[in-house]
């Protein structure tokens, strides 16, 4: 290594990006201040971790992969490169500190548990070693811990209520492009490179994915090119920005009725404060536009909501523990959620989006809405903790506070309380796709069903099954469930775990060993349950 240089390091971990990157651009500026003095490595670090963490499936390794491979691109752009390293981080940053001579570590911050802890020990080597470490928020437009601040303290647990605190704070400038560093400033190799020429070289798909026969369409690239193209794309019609309702959007239309953003926003490949600029720019030239929660804006919003609260409750995705959740008696049903999670429920409606997900790794939010108030309070009563994982497998946009607080919502554990609107497994999916289209798509099977029955292929006659070339239970199941009478049953356990629920809270309960948590849960919920949204 040059001994007359430092290095400074820039890791990536979201925020998989160059554009509005304040990390990574505080680097390149200290270095191109002092290019005799210091080499810059920015660097994303494979972290096999990850996987006690979460579930990640073929499609998502694919965008991540694709993603890298564009940051290391967009780098070599500026002067530099992405070096990939591989391994746990507090067993990597021991070595690359000394063979490196780190004088400068820099990083965006995260909310997740697994990532605190690991930026926590990370801190510690580097405070250890007399390394400099500075963190920088810019995953989200509002930085969730000033937005608990301005709250007193405490995370605004309604969507009106954390519009009213945000509207209080600035909203950080969008960084441009960081300048090009000096033309020969790719540090020399190490003794790990002077090894392997390749040692820190960008992942191959094949490296990554190792059930190449999960890899659906590739419908969605990875990486900040194209999330930045996608992003100009979405907006170029302004009056169909303005106009933007999520719910008069179409949950089954061959083609995506929204941006389909969100992969981008998780990985950071797109940043949030750009996008809200963007908006808003568009907002002022149109005088008349949608507000939220419903509009493109309310939309991004809602990922701020879930951030925020997300940060207060280090148990977000689970239901025990949870200070916002109602605890309510799930039952564990094995073959009903396999049947789920593959697209055997016999309601052609829900297995079409489940195939969808599984295949593409996205779905539309209001298709999400509809199978996860299938699995939970509408008709399976299985807990949205089971359904969570599976979309945490398959969804290219998994984000561990977004998929926890929307499951919460849609099974009416937290933060949304009608728990007696039920979507219908059947006419929801009818409204805007009356011939079927969608299900023809992916439930194959059925596609020669006539309209009047594809939605509902019991109703066909055995002789017309066999004319329409797909019997039930044999071709394609039988439903699992009778949503016509099930669903009643489930609103009825919902209200006994409502009442319940409202029972701890006000002391009329017992005391036994789960009390004292249920009443810290159930106080919260009952206080929520009475603000308006």
């Amino acid at each position: 290594m040059d001994a007359t240089h430092a290095t400074l390091v820039h890791w990536f971990r979201k925020g998989l990006r160059v554009h509005d990157n304040p990390a990574l651009t505080q680097i390149f500026s200290a270095a191109n201040a002092a290019p005799e003095k210091f080499h810059v490595r920015p660097i994303f670090i494979l972290d096999p971790g990850i996987l006690d963490w979460m579930q990640v499936g073929a499609n998502r390794w694919r965008f991540l992969q694709q993603t890298l491979h564009d940051l290391d691109q967009q780098l070599r752009k500026l002067n530099s490169r992405l070096f990939v390293v591989r391994g746990k981080p507090v067993d990597v940053f021991p070595r690359v500190f000394k063979s490196w001579r780190v004088e400068l570590l820099t990083f965006e911050t995260d909310i997740e548990p697994y990532a605190l802890q690991r930026d926590a020990a990370v801190q510690k080597l580097a405070k250890a070693e007399g390394i400099k470490v500075d963190t920088h928020c810019s995953h989200t437009i509002y930085n969730p811990e000033l937005v608990i601040a301005k709250n007193i303290g405490k995370a605004p647990i309604t969507y009106q209520k954390f519009l009213s605190v945000v509207d209080q704070l600035k909203v950080p400038k969008v960084l441009e492009l960081p300048e090009k560093l000096a033309k020969k400033a790719l540090p020399p190799k190490d003794e790990v490179e002077q090894q392997d020429d390749n040692a820190y070289d960008c992942p191959t798909l094949e490296q990554l994915v190792k059930r190449p026969e999960d890899l659906g369409p590739n419908k969605f690239p990875g990486g900040e090119t194209e999330g930045l193209r996608r992003m100009k794309e979405s907006l170029r019609d302004e009056l169909w920005v303005a106009r933007f309702e999520k719910p008069n959007t179409a949950p089954n239309s061959l083609e995506p009725s929204t941006t389909v953003l969100s992969p981008y926003l998780k990985f950071g490949c797109l940043s949030a404060r750009l996008f809200h600029q963007q908006l808003k720019a568009i907002l002022k030239r149109q005088s008349k536009h949608s507000q939220p929660p419903v509009s493109l804006i309310g939309q991004l919003l809602w990922r701020e909501f879930y951030y925020t609260v997300a940060a207060a409750e280090p148990n977000f995705d689970r239901m025990l523990g949870n200070v916002y959740c109602l605890q309510i008696p799930w039952q564990e049903q094995a073959d009903h959620l396999e049947a789920w999670t593959h697209g055997r429920t016999g309601y052609p409606f829900i297995d079409a989006i489940m195939r969808q997900l599984r295949q593409e790794g996205w779905i539309h939010h209001l298709a999400r809405h509809a199978v996860a108030c299938f699995l939970t309070r509408g008709d399976l009563w299985i807990s949205w903790e089971e359904g969570q994982r599976v979309f945490e497998q398959l969804l290219l946009d998994q984000d561990w506070a977004l998929n926890a607080g929307n499951w919460m919502w849609l099974s009416a554990s937290a933060f949304f309380h009608q728990y007696f609107r039920v979507y219908s497994p059947v006419a929801f999916g009818k409204k805007t796709d009356p011939q079927g289209h969608y299900i023809r798509k992916y439930v194959p099977e059925l596609a020669k069903y006539p309209n009047g029955c594809i939605y509902e292929p019991w109703k066909a006659t055995l002789a017309d099954q066999r004319e329409y070339g797909c019997v039930l239970g044999v071709d394609y199941p039988h439903r699992i469930v009778k949503h016509e009478l099930v669903h009643k049953e489930n609103i009825k356990r919902m209200s006994a775990a409502y009442k319940v629920n409202r029972e701890a809270r006000t002391g009329k309960e017992e005391d036994s060993p789960e009390a004292p948590g249920k009443r810290k849960v159930a106080k919260t919920i009952g206080n929520a349950a009475k603000r308006k949204r």
